[in-house]
């Protein structure tokens, strides 16, 4: 059995596009999930699990995670960060940060929460003798997810797409590798692990590996995602309203299945159902929200990032439906 667990790798650097425009003003990593900062819970659920270091890495909105995080002593881990000053890709990304890990390490996906014995996927990919070792759990909307394709004997095959009839096993954004899988790509170089690095390995045999997992999985994928994963975690379901901090809600007001972040205020006579309210949201009196995400829109917007589909403009906010 493992003694001690590699560092982790917290891949938090992306742009969030399908969580827009929630991800406007937060890094995707940032947002409060039941009213704690998806970044922190996987710190501190890394940490509960014996990982003592990890590293960030970071782009948009970057001090929206290390305004947070600091240098996670609160959270029971040492994070140091990684900094990407153009985005890197999912391979690029832990090339990068290499000389921050070992000789191996965890790398958790910034963006999905889920349960999972990381000292029993350590014992797989060393028992097995992998270079990368995916956890992975039955596929639970083939038609919207892509995934693994493994054989009886826990060796991956390829990658598929949404919606093949394989019927793919789905990885659940958790997995460990060996550091120098990521040696042969040239620091700074934009470069993807699944759809490039690692289907290079599969040309090999015995490379990648499959480590099964039951339990917990919920992706941030989408704004409506991130509600539901609210709920699921106890917050803006039955009629719960998740408030942040400095939050105000006029007693004239209703609120019901809704998550408001910080320094929000709703108005008197406002209604809002199953919505989310990003920080600073300030809604007029008398507004109307059913199944809204609404951010403040950013003041160095110039038109150079696309607004979402279905995107309208209220004054100085963004409302888009879920």
């Amino acid at each position: 059995m493992t003694s001690a667990l590699p560092p982790a790798l917290l891949l938090a650097a992306g742009l969030g596009t399908r969580l827009r425009p929630l991800t406007f003003c937060r890094a995707k990593a940032a947002v409060p999930v039941a009213g704690i900062p998806l970044v922190c819970r996987h710190l501190t659920a890394l940490a509960a699990q014996g990982v003592r270091d990890v590293v960030v890495n970071l782009h948009h909105r970057p001090e929206t995670i290390a305004g947070v995080v600091g240098d996670g002593g609160a959270l029971g881990c040492r994070v140091r960060y990684s900094w990407e000053r153009s985005l890197l890709g999912s391979a690029g990304g832990p090339r990068r940060a290499l000389p921050l890990l070992g000789d191996s390490f965890l790398l958790v996906n910034g963006d999905t929460l889920c349960d999972i014995d990381l000292t029993a996927l350590v014992d797989t990919h060393q028992r097995c003798g992998a270079r990368v070792t995916l956890a992975v759990t039955s596929n639970p909307a083939p038609h919207r997810y892509g995934g693994v394709l493994a054989g009886d004997d826990g060796w991956v095959t390829g990658f598929a797409g949404p919606g093949d009839p394989r019927r793919p096993w789905h990885f659940v954004g958790v997995q460990i590798a060996d550091a120098a899988v990521f040696t042969t790509l040239t620091d700074g170089v934009v470069a993807a692990s699944i759809g490039g690095l690692y289907d290079t390995l599969l040309t090999g045999h015995s490379q990648v590996a499959i480590h099964r997992v039951t339990g917990r999985f919920h992706d941030i994928g989408t704004p409506a995602d991130y509600l539901e994963t609210n709920r699921a975690m106890g917050a803006g379901g039955d009629g719960e309203v998740s408030r942040g901090t400095r939050t105000v809600v006029h007693p004239s007001a209703r609120v019901e299945r809704s998550i408001l972040w910080d320094d929000v205020s709703v108005g008197p006579g406002c209604v809002v159902i199953d919505s989310v309210l990003a920080d600073g949201v300030r809604l007029r009196d008398g507004t109307l929200l059913d199944r809204q995400a609404v951010v403040r829109l950013p003041s160095e917007h110039d038109g150079a990032f696309a607004l979402p589909p279905g995107a309208a403009r209220i004054g100085d906010l963004l409302t888009v439906p879920l």
